[in-house]
């Protein structure tokens, strides 16, 4: 029987990879890098609750996300989220909001454009493959274009929906109901018909007891007693 003779192998010691989210430092850090390296793109970073966010010019987006994805000192390769945020009050109506991941760096950071709700927002499919989707989800919901996408239409809503519903302005009913008609045999579209009123619900604790009269309470004498 052959003998083994065990041979310990000194490994070498690799860095400790960072596990958790960045120190405010560091992101302060790789805001201050962004801002000199692309002082045409970047028009402001803030470090909120350990969350780097950078606003960035619209029309900037494309040539910004590439050199994100392609410095080494970021390495951004992965699209993470597109989304946007309404605010009917202001010029500017619509931020878009992109997040992005380096799977080399463990960074995360949050771009964000405010654009006019009649504004082109350039599409990053070309960059990132992943945002064909993620572009056709806000047009849908929101109601932005990109400019240059391949396939922009609805995602998530049906053929001839109307309107956009994360905007502020888009009614909580909606403008059609959906059902299935048993005469015609097919899915069928009609205007919202509510049959109450909305009603508004109380959810205090009946054992905390009530500031306000039941009906029926006016009965009850004042020992608490029913007469």
């Amino acid at each position: 029987m052959a003998e083994t003779t065990d041979q310990t192998t000194a490994a070498t010691p690799r860095p400790a990879a960072h596990v958790g989210p960045m120190p405010d430092a560091a992101l302060e850090e790789l805001g201050t890098y962004l801002e000199a390296k692309r002082p045409d793109c970047v028009l402001g970073y803030t470090v909120i609750r350990g969350e780097l966010t950078v606003d960035v010019s619209p029309s900037a987006l494309p040539g910004f996300c590439e050199f994100l994805r392609d410095d080494q000192t970021t390495r951004f390769s992965t699209l993470v989220d597109i989304t946007a945020i309404d605010y009917p009050q202001r010029d500017k109506r619509f931020d878009v909001v992109y997040h992005f991941l380096s799977m080399y760096q463990n960074h995360r950071i949050r771009l964000r454009a405010a654009v006019r709700e009649e504004d082109m927002v350039p599409s990053l499919t070309a960059i990132y493959p992943a945002a064909n989707w993620f572009e056709r989800e806000v047009f849908d919901m929101f109601g932005l274009l990109f400019s240059g996408h391949p396939d922009l239409r609805r995602i998530l809503t049906d053929y001839g929906f109307r309107g956009f519903p994360l905007r502020k302005d888009f009614p909580t009913t909606g403008y059609t109901e959906v059902r299935y008609d048993e005469v015609q045999k097919r899915v069928v579209y009609e205007p919202v018909n509510l049959v109450q009123e909305y009603r508004q619900f109380d959810f205090m604790s009946p054992w905390e007891g009530a500031d306000y009269i039941l009906p029926g309470d006016e009965k009850i004498a004042a020992d608490g007693h029913k007469p």
